[in-house]
């Protein structure tokens, strides 16, 4: 990633638009939505803003999956942490119902690292919640 350039003002706009589509659903708008979002009339215009937002660091794709822009700094940073424990809180429960069919060692240990991890992240009240329910489990 480059430094900062100040982005033009297309880009500036498809910039906003991203970021307060962020804020509102938590997650990042697909190349079509931007393209009604912001009135351009192909996907190949939001690429192309988009892919210049990236190369001033203003945005960052994660994977080539749909839906894996961030914006660099700002509001959206908070939206994007949200995401991610909610990411991390639905694999916690999804290893909670494989624990609660077949109590494992290899299970109970991706539990304990899954929820170590919300824990370093900040979110100490759900791990506590998460390690009541080991508790429950193992005894």
């Amino acid at each position: 990633m480059s430094d900062k350039t100040r982005p033009t003002k297309k880009q500036y706009e498809t910039l906003e638009f991203i970021k307060g589509f962020i804020n509102e659903h938590g997650y990042s708008p697909s190349y079509r939505e931007i393209m009604r979002g912001c009135n351009y009339t192909s996907v190949a215009t939001v690429s192309l803003h988009v892919n210049n937002l990236i190369k001033r660091g203003h945005l960052v794709k994660r994977g080539k999956s749909a839906r894996s822009i961030e914006v660099v700094g700002g509001k959206a940073d908070a939206t994007t942490e949200k995401q991610h424990k909610h990411e991390l809180m639905h694999e916690v429960e999804s290893r909670f119902k494989k624990l609660e069919n077949e109590v494992s060692e290899e299970i109970l240990n991706e539990v304990y690292v899954l929820v170590g991890a919300l824990k370093i992240l900040g979110h100490q009240e759900v791990a506590r919640a998460y390690a009541g329910r080991i508790n429950q489990i193992t005894s």
